[in-house]
């Protein structure tokens, strides 16, 4: 990726290092459901789907305390998180660019109404821009108080997406997933997650399948909008076949059968197969029309 000369996005705040310690703070006194800790099982990983209020907080990279740390340590309390270092003065910079990139991408596809339909919502011809937050140790969202374990997530209560610069470190040295593509891969799942706020499919189930299943579904379709964005800032960003796979490398390394599951059942993100395939789907059409997972009636077939 080539990010020289390019645009950085506005929709950016930096809320430097708090406290490790997990608050109570936010959605109206109550305090945060349990983490599910499932995601990457004994390795490393929980994935943290909050329903408050018909509100869900999704967190597809989300970090297990006990093997990779809290985060924040390199930022001292109270301090800037992009001050913090060389490498986190890149880092948010690098953010920024990936972030700019996907306002670009899907204003585009707003506009043009290029997206999948659900009938209990309209989305919007302009596209609403997400901000995005990092943070180091702890921060405060409109879905509660998380801490750096919890990973990158979008917590669509007040449409932003927050990460821990440090996830980026993470990524290269406990899931094996190094390069500046694979990090963008990151944040543009998260802004799809953002994309499903917007379009109503964050909150689509299909009848007789179980929460995980609805789980996995979400998760590929955000998977497939990465991908989207990914075909559409190609030329911009000067994406090589390299880029690509630093990508699909980050989507097999974080497949439910690569982090330890074996029972299907538990799946709530989907296979390293699933992940790599539907972000391909939506990397070679660029169509966003072509990642609704929920048109895939039989599961199995996702």
């Amino acid at each position: 990726m080539d990010i020289d000369g390019q645009k950085r996005s506005d929709n950016f705040e930096d809320r430097g290092a708090g406290s490790t310690r997990s608050g109570g703070g936010g959605l109206a006194g109550a305090r945060m459901l349990s983490m599910v800790v499932q995601r990457f099982g004994i390795k490393g990983a929980i994935v943290a789907a909050l329903l408050l209020g018909g509100v869900y907080m999704c967190a597809p990279g989300a970090v297990k305390q006990s093997v990779l740390g809290t985060g924040g340590g390199e930022v001292s309390s109270g301090a800037k998180v992009c001050e913090a270092s060389e490498k986190y003065k890149g880092a948010c910079d690098f953010s920024r660019v990936v972030l700019a990139s996907t306002e670009k991408v899907w204003s585009q596809k707003f506009s043009q109404g290029a997206l999948p339909k659900y009938s209990n919502k309209r989305a919007p011809a302009n596209y609403p821009e997400p901000t995005l937050v990092v943070f180091s140790g702890s921060v405060s969202t409109g879905c509660g108080s998380a801490t750096s374990a919890v990973g990158p997530f979008y917590c669509p209560a007040d449409a932003k997406l927050y990460i821990d610069p440090g996830f980026y470190d993470e990524m290269a040295r406990k899931l094996k997933a190094p390069g500046d593509f694979a990090q963008a891969y990151v944040i543009a799942h998260e802004v799809g997650h953002h994309i499903q706020n917007l379009i109503g499919s964050i909150v689509q189930k299909l009848p007789g399948e179980s929460k995980n299943q609805s789980s996995v579904r979400v998760e590929l379709q955000a998977d497939c909008l990465a991908g989207v964005w990914g075909h559409s800032a190609r030329s911009d960003l000067k994406i090589t076949n390299e880029d690509l796979a630093e990508a699909t490398q980050a989507a097999h390394s974080i497949g439910d059968d690569a982090l330890g599951h074996s029972n299907e059942a538990q799946f709530t993100h989907g296979s390293s197969e699933q992940r790599i395939r539907w972000f391909r789907r939506g990397f070679e059409s660029g169509d966003a029309t072509q990642c609704d997972t929920f048109a895939v009636r039989d599961y199995k077939s996702l």
